[in-house]
């Protein structure tokens, strides 16, 4: 599945821009730079916008088409903020043959986004994951640092309704 940048206005400040161009300093000439690069900019971010990703291309001397190759194909890097309503769906093999499609098409849906995104408002955001560890409980969502197990599609709306 691959990632998609949607439309979140940035609000990167002058101090983060400057955190990312000391850090792009730090790595010039060293070889695979770039994870590590793409690593710390995320920390000073929360997320990799294209905003940041064309800081990072300027810095490298990199193509900006690679550099977002490289933010999107791995999954640590988010090309979007969380909302502050974080929704991941597991799309494990456990959870995925107890239905976790059908949650995640009932949850995208019902906030109107789809996996990968962030609301314009910022409120929610969606992902779906790999295994999270809790195949016993599978399907398996979580919404922040909550986990709700052991769910149906009908479970979703009770669930979205806690954080309206």
């Amino acid at each position: 599945m691959k990632k998609k940048l949607t439309t979140v206005m940035f609000r990167g400040t002058r101090d983060q821009e400057e955190q990312l161009r000391a850090v792009i300093e730090e790595y010039r000439g060293v070889p695979g730079a770039m994870m590590p690069i793409l690593q710390k900019a995320q920390e000073i971010y929360g997320y990799l916008p294209v905003e940041v990703l064309r800081i990072v291309a300027e810095g490298t001397d990199t193509p900006l088409e690679e550099v977002y190759g490289v933010a999107s194909f791995y999954s640590q890097f988010s090309l979007n903020p969380k909302g502050s309503v974080a929704i991941a769906v597991c799309l494990g093999t456990a959870c995925y043959v107890k239905g976790s499609g059908d949650i995640l098409d009932r949850i995208s849906e019902k906030i109107g986004i789809g996996p990968g995104a962030t609301s314009p408002d910022g409120k929610y955001s969606l992902e779906a994951t790999r295994c999270i560890g809790a195949c016993g409980l599978a399907p398996v969502l979580t919404v922040n640092d909550t986990v709700y197990g052991r769910l149906t599609k009908d479970d979703v709306d009770g669930i979205l309704e806690q954080y309206q």
